[in-house]
């Protein structure tokens, strides 16, 4: 049977408690690893590579914890998360076309002048210990910002890994728009927290949501619908992961306190997934 793993985004926060739940269960006997086909969206882009790669997770979250003292005062900035949320906004106007909705956002992302430059994402990808793309069936989501097309990078598009994961943690109004080819992307997260209907054809799917505490439910449940796999399971935070997230799931502190909190959800999650994963 084909199985995907779906990681959605969540800043920071996401990534290392994404990394903490995979590890956990990993030593539980539980190898979403071994998913055949990976699919990553903004933080999920990091998570996956790291998976897709065989990357010590652990070592891979105490590396970007340790980087970021000298990341932060480097192109870091106070970000306005007001003006982010207000942004964002425009996603849920039923009004107007998705496609078009995805585009007023991304021309508000080429226009504002950001606290935060492309520094600190250009780091976030120095400190991951690949560079290569693996020879596996990875896919990174982003958003062409003036377009609003939504846009799969994957081994074959000829696009070097470090920009496709900058391109998909490309939070609008955050960071400037990431330039590939002579286009300019945002992140991937503006279709989708996750993006989990690119998992269409696997018949097992587990999907991890950091944010399923902050979006609808209507747009998971309607991918999920979509792909109709045999046995699927999606993980949100738990009630202790969430407390940790805390308001600001993009800070720099989060690093370590929510892998932890990833480790620890992922002892409860072992015996319900199991059955889903191995059959």
């Amino acid at each position: 049977m084909i199985s995907a793993l779906v990681l959605g985004g969540g800043g920071v926060a996401g990534v290392a408690w994404e990394a903490g739940v995979v590890h956990g269960l990993r030593q539980k006997g539980i190898d979403l690893g071994t998913a055949d086909r990976i699919i990553g969206t903004s933080a999920g882009s990091v998570t996956g590579t790291l998976i897709a790669t065989g990357a010590d997770l652990e070592e891979a979250i105490a590396r970007q914890a340790a980087g970021e003292p000298a990341r932060h005062g480097d192109g870091g900035g106070k970000v306005d998360m007001d003006a982010v949320m207000a942004a964002f906004a425009v996603l849920y106007d039923e009004s107007l076309e998705p496609k078009e909705r995805r585009r007023r956002l991304g021309q508000m992302a080429l226009a504002a002048q950001t606290g935060i430059t492309h520094e600190r994402l250009r780091k976030l990808g120095e400190h991951l210990p690949v560079r290569e793309w693996p020879d596996r069936e990875l896919l990174i989501t982003a958003v062409d910002a003036e377009t609003g097309e939504f846009v799969v990078w994957r081994r074959e598009s000829g696009v070097p890994l470090e920009l496709a994961i900058a391109s998909s943690c490309c939070v609008p109004m955050v960071f400037p728009p990431i330039e590939i080819n002579g286009r300019r992307y945002v992140d991937g997260g503006v279709r989708s927290s996750t993006n989990a209907d690119l998992a269409e054809g696997a018949e097992v799917v587990v999907v991890l949501e950091p944010l399923a505490h902050m979006t609808p439910r209507a747009t998971l449940e309607k991918e999920l619908s979509r792909v109709g796999a045999a046995r699927q399971y999606v993980i949100a935070p738990d009630e202790a992961a969430i407390e940790v997230f805390g308001t600001d799931v993009l800070s720099p502190h989060l690093w370590e306190p929510a892998y932890q909190a990833g480790l620890a959800q992922a002892a409860k999650l072992a015996e319900p997934l199991r059955e889903v994963w191995t059959g």
